[in-house]
């Protein structure tokens, strides 16, 4: 026998590990415009004059339409498939963040920043991740779930520093340019090397049973009509509310309140904005390993309690936050910032194990809708903190109530049950 047939033949890296990168790729370079919202409210507001309140207004619309637009967009990728849901996306997001550079009133503010970019980052993001990780993988779900969902914080990490330092320094259209043109680099290899099931490639998703039947695809299913059928049938079961109250406090706690004004809030107490950014790029390296972590965790523990843990110390960080700004960076501060950054995202993976249990193929969409919710929560911390600045000069009161509100959020998170109407 010749060494060529006796040695063993070499095993392959599935096909899967492929697409989950280039679905990493992707939502990295549509992160970009994510952490732009509380670098730029400060120049906006010192080149046009406009209030907290009016800049945070264009961040809650599209914190809004981010989450509104995710369920829709699970259901379009049923329909039309990832690829090109997703670099239609992309498209939406670099024609929104460039056209930044030309507005000269603030309703252009709340059409490019709010809608555009809104729509496009909602038609991926976490809703993506689940698509993927529910045609692709069997085996390493939780695992999967969360790397990807560590890629909005790695995305955070890129941009977040070379953004506020572009703010400062050649100014915030540069920034805005930046994110475009990132998003746009993405785009040829989404179309090149995405694909959007296993059959397309004649295999099975990682860890499938190559002789189980396969799921018909819903191809032939209106994509609003499911998206809004699949609501209907959800929200007659009490795990859905939870989960979406959930959620919408998650929300509130992190896009919404420390992602949009922690950075001008530190300001307040006379730090410089891009040591203000690089705190929150710091969050953005441990949500990496705490994100990953949970998506570990998640295949082992039950969901419901990684979420009452995750919730529950969140809400007692944030009570402590209001006392540890200061002008320089103290040890207190770096302590939580390192907490903060284990915890922020953690929540996603059990939330996207909850409705994979309880909903089975309805699961991705349930999970837009839960995550619209997130989104919604989101947009009224981001208003809400906006205007507690204006009109009390100070944030506190945003932040004790966030605390408060997370606590709650364990105590619901703890209540879910594993089957539809419990």
């Amino acid at each position: 026998m010749t060494a060529s047939t006796t040695a063993p033949a070499r095993r392959r890296l599935h096909r899967a590990w492929f697409v989950a990168a280039v679905a990493f790729v992707a939502i990295l370079g549509a992160a970009g415009f994510r952490a732009t919202p509380g670098v730029l409210i400060t120049p906006l507001r010192e080149e046009f004059g406009w209030s907290a309140g009016t800049i945070s207004l264009a961040v809650s619309i599209n914190l809004v339409l981010y989450g509104l637009t995710a369920p829709f967009a699970a259901a379009l990728m049923d329909r039309f498939g990832m690829r090109r849901v997703v670099a239609i996306a992309l498209l939406l997001i670099a024609a929104g963040s460039g056209l930044t550079v030309l507005m000269t009133a603030s309703w252009q503010l709340l059409l490019f920043w709010g809608v555009l970019v809104g729509l496009g980052t909602g038609s991926m993001a976490l809703v993506f991740a689940a698509t993927v990780v529910d045609r692709w993988f069997v085996r390493h779900r939780g695992l999967v779930t969360g790397v990807l969902t560590a890629a909005g914080a790695t995305g955070q990490l890129v941009f977040l520093p070379v953004l506020a330092q572009l703010a400062v320094g050649p100014g915030w259209r540069f920034a805005s340019l930046t994110v475009a043109a990132a998003a746009l680099a993405v785009v040829p290899f989404v179309w090149w090397l995405l694909r959007d099931r296993p059959e397309d490639v004649g295999t099975t998703a990682l860890g499938a049973d190559p002789e189980a039947p396969r799921p018909a695809p819903q191809g032939k299913v209106n994509a609003a009509v499911r998206a809004v059928s699949v609501l209907a049938a959800a929200a007659r079961t009490r795990p859905f509310w939870l989960l979406a109250g959930g959620f919408a406090i998650c929300g509130a706690s992190t896009n919404g309140l420390v992602g949009t004004h922690f950075i001008p809030a530190a300001h307040d107490h006379g730090m410089a904005e891009p040591v203000a950014a690089g705190l929150l790029a710091v969050i953005g390296i441990f949500d990496i390993a705490g994100t990953i972590a949970s998506g570990w965790l998640s295949d082992k523990i039950d969901p419901k309690v990684l979420l009452g843990v995750y919730y529950g110390l969140r809400g007692l960080s944030l009570m402590v936050l209001p006392s540890l700004f200061a002008a320089t960076t103290e040890p207190s501060m770096l302590i939580f910032i390192v907490f903060y950054g284990l915890d922020w995202v953690a929540t996603v993976p059990p939330t996207v194990a909850l409705c994979r249990r309880i909903y089975g193929a309805d699961g991705a969409v349930v999970f837009g809708w839960v995550f619209g919710s997130h989104q919604v929560g989101a947009a009224i911390a981001a208003v809400g903190a906006g205007l507690t600045r204006d009109h009390l000069g100070a944030y506190d009161l945003a932040w004790y109530g966030a605390g408060a509100l997370c606590l709650l959020a364990a105590g619901m998170s703890l209540a879910i049950g594993h089957a539809r109407g419990r």
